[in-house]
Formats: structure tokens, sequence, C-alpha cells
């Protein structure tokens, strides 16, 4: 009995079908024209390293710029039906909020290295690994080596990774040191809706492209994540995007 020759596994038949057309690689939409059209791809490239950072040092920024990378996490996950693997020296990740972001526990692998040096060769593991479909990790101190190494290791396994850069000091800019990210974004809180009776509406981030290679920065205010992880463009400001969307100020490349 003859034996077939050996087809293409499964991960990279998908990988092909859904490369952007013309690249050659991956990508990631945000399903929202006024995101998506702004990225040079049409969206994140899905084997980079992208960063995000607190407009400020507040409890509210810093809440939104987690769930920013929540729901890009999760929508991953959704899509390939894997696991997101979280990584922090911190211990105040609030399981709920993610939750709520599309983000769940049973989808969610925690690591809590003892410091950053752990939490990098961490993430670079698991990344070579492949178990997570993504992976987020929140440091402040990372050399531009290092994320170069992680580029090329997310690059290598078509695996998004997501670092959340805390400032090292209360008044220092977390995108003070240079990166090889492939994006870095600033989120914070905006005012949410007014609504017409007491109660809590959806909440709503500023987000700014600080940096994208080969593309504009821009900045725009969306609601935050659903339960699916995914963004919108309030109603009242969708028909004036292009007037939202500008040059921002130049960050560290």
């Amino acid at each position: 009995m003859s034996v077939a020759g050996p087809s293409p596994t499964p991960n990279l038949a998908h990988l092909r079908a859904i490369a952007a057309p013309g690249c050659g690689y991956r990508v990631l939409p945000f399903g929202i024209g006024a995101i998506d059209s702004r990225l040079r791809e049409g969206g994140l490239r899905a084997g980079a390293l992208h960063e995000a950072a607190a407009v400020n040092n507040t409890l509210t920024d810093d809440a939104a710029a987690t769930l920013f990378l929540a729901g890009i996490a999760a929508r991953e996950a959704a899509r390939a039906s894997g696991q997101v693997l979280w990584a922090s020296s911190r211990g105040d990740l609030y399981a709920p909020a993610l939750e709520q972001a599309g983000l769940s526990s049973a989808n969610t692998i925690h690591a809590q290295p003892r410091d950053e040096l752990s939490l990098l060769a961490v993430v670079e593991d698991a990344v070579r690994d492949g178990t997570p479909t993504a992976i987020v990790a929140e440091a402040s101190r990372v050399s531009m080596v290092a994320t170069r190494r992680l580029q090329l290791v997310a690059a290598e396994a078509d695996m998004p990774v997501l670092l959340f850069r805390r400032p090292r000091g209360r008044n220092q800019d977390a995108f003070a040191e240079p990166s090889a990210a492939w994006t870095r974004w600033r989120i914070g809180a905006a005012p949410s809706e007014r609504l017409s009776a007491p109660g809590v509406g959806r909440a709503r981030w500023s987000i700014e492209l600080a940096r994208q290679r080969g593309g504009e920065g821009f900045s725009l205010i969306v609601e935050g994540c659903d339960e699916t992880g995914r963004l919108a463009v309030p109603a009242e400001s969708s028909h004036r995007t292009a007037k939202t969307a500008g040059p921002v100020r130049i960050a560290a490349a």
C-alpha cells in the first residue's frame, strides 16, 4: 500500500490561509476601520512585539492599558482556541476585570517570576515552547537588546508578545528607552458617555499609536473592550474620525 506524501501541517496551512495579502505574514485586525486603516498592515503584525504604556501614572490609566492588551490577547486566544500567558512580578492583577475584557481565567496562565530578568527569560522560553497563543508581560526595565530578542522569537513563532511598559519612576516616561517593538501605544482613560438615566456606561479610552514601523502615529477615542475583547468607536464621533486622528508626539524609536 502506497503512502501519500506529507501534507502541510494544520498550523502552516492556517497561516497561509490568513496571511495578509501580499505581505506573507499574519495580521491581527482590530475590526475597526478607524484603527486598521491607519496601521500599515491593516492590523497588528501577529508575530511581533507590541508595547503599551499608561498615559499617566494613575490607576485609571493603568487599568485602561492593562485591558487594552488583554483585549488583543483575548481575541487571539479565541481565534486559535488557545491560552494566554500573563507574566508579571506584581500580584495586583484583577481577574474579573480581565474576564469583562474577554480574557477568562480558564484561558489564562499566570506566571509571577521573582524579578524582571527572570520574567523576560520566562517569556522567551514560553514563546519558543509554543504553548500559549499570545503572551502579555509587565515590566519596567527592558533593554533594547532584550526587546530585539523578544521581537525575533515572536516573529519566528508567529506569536504576539504584548509588553506593558511601566515607568521606572513616578515622573518618568515609560517609553524613554528605545525599543525594537513593532508598535508602541499610549493608553489612558477618557470621559464616558453621559447616560440619560443613572448607571454605569461603557468605558472610553484614549489610544495613541506613538510609533509603528513604516507608518505614522495617530490618536483616537474608543469604547473599551467588551466581553469578546473588541473595541468600538463611539457613535457620535464615528463621523469625525478624520478630525480625531492626527500626528502625535515623537516617541523613542
